[in-house]
């Protein structure tokens, strides 16, 4: 599955369909004849989980990015939809989050045609839009820490493991940070007398 702006531009020439798995959806499946097969897991967990828990765990199984779509969670309820070439090896090896054990119980992918993805709003003040800058506005952390949560593979853009510091965020970059939650970049409102930005984000509920 794919993060829907990153590549539909590269995609101006082609003849091709986009299945949206619900209205919200971050990532989307381009396909030119037949939607290729998805199926939708509930995850069954004692303990509460967080989305960056649940993607955490998924890339630690060394499962590509585009073979599952979004991580949603719903209130107490949490779902992970994938492409069926890896149902199997889901199924085999998926199967403990957070050192608890967990079942996935099989859904309709239908249910989630009325979900509606929920947000927090927020502003800050930063002098850069470099993704590093950014970040340790959010989680008010040092830059330094946050160069090394992108050495240590903690930081998740566009659902690829985040390599460079030095990334500039781009309106409706989706990011992830380990232990933080997942966000959504909106843009900038406005530039201070001192030059620095006023940025909005949305973080996941």
């Amino acid at each position: 599955m794919k993060d829907y702006k990153r590549i539909v531009c590269g995609l101006k020439k082609i003849k091709y369909n986009i299945y949206r798995p619900f209205n919200d959806a971050t990532k989307v499946i381009f396909y030119k004849d037949n939607i290729p097969k998805i199926k939708l897991y509930e995850i069954k967990s004692d303990i509460p989980l967080r989305h960056q828990d649940i993607l955490g765990t998924l890339y630690s199984l060394n499962i590509s990015s585009e073979m599952f779509g979004d991580v949603i969670v719903d209130n107490d309820k949490y779902y992970i939809i994938i492409l069926n070439l890896i149902d199997n090896y889901i199924n085999q090896n998926l199967n403990m989050i957070k050192n608890s054990n967990i079942k996935l119980e099989p859904r309709s992918i239908n249910i989630l045609k009325n979900y509606e993805q929920k947000y927090e709003e927020y502003e800050i003040i930063a002098s850069s839009l470099r993704i590093d800058t950014v970040v340790a506005r959010i989680t008010n952390i040092n830059r330094q820490k946050i160069i090394d949560k992108i050495k240590n593979k903690e930081i998740i853009i566009n659902y690829e493991v985040l390599t460079k510091s030095s990334y500039i965020l781009k309106e409706g970059d989706i990011f992830s940070i380990k232990k933080y939650g997942k966000y959504k970049f909106i843009g900038v409102t406005k530039q201070t007398k001192k030059n620095n930005y006023v940025i909005k984000y949305l973080k996941y509920i």
